[in-house]
């Protein structure tokens, strides 16, 4: 079975819940799973694990406050992340012109770095969607075997 690093941006505390979901299916799976709330870049795995982010967008298009240190840490590594696997889920609302612009430019970034994108990203949108968890739980079944 595969790793996963669940790696977590949010200022209310609704996009670690999705994030939970997420492991829970993983683990479901047999998949080996660690969660990072607060973070860090230098203390995440980054050998043979595939990284999932979970990401809501804060104020006028800007990463959460826990998860700007290691934006700003992975913006600036010199690290080779080619054929890296990772995948995104933004949460956002699209009454706002920046909805899930976080996500967004996560992904983006993960891309300039030469890592892979093994799902397209995956938006939430809280006016539309009443359970977050579940949404995150059926896309993650869905795409169980690309991961």
């Amino acid at each position: 079975m595969s790793s996963f690093q669940i790696i977590v941006g949010s200022m209310l505390g609704g996009t670690e819940y999705v994030a939970e979901a997420v492991e829970e299916v993983l683990n479901e799976f047999g998949h080996q799973t660690k969660l990072h709330f607060q973070p860090n870049f230098s203390e995440i795995e980054k050998k043979d694990q595939t990284w999932i982010f979970c990401t809501s967008t804060h104020g006028a298009g800007d990463f959460p406050e826990n998860i700007q240190n290691f934006i700003h840490d992975l913006k600036g590594c010199d690290q080779n992340f080619n054929d890296h696997p990772f995948a995104v889920i933004a949460v956002g609302d699209s009454s706002y012109d920046t909805f899930c612009l976080a996500g967004k430019t996560l992904e983006n970034i993960m891309l300039d770095k030469g890592a892979t994108k093994i799902i397209d990203l995956f938006t939430i949108d809280m006016i539309s969607v009443d359970d977050p968890e579940e949404a995150a739980s059926l896309w993650i079944r869905s795409n169980i075997d690309h991961l």
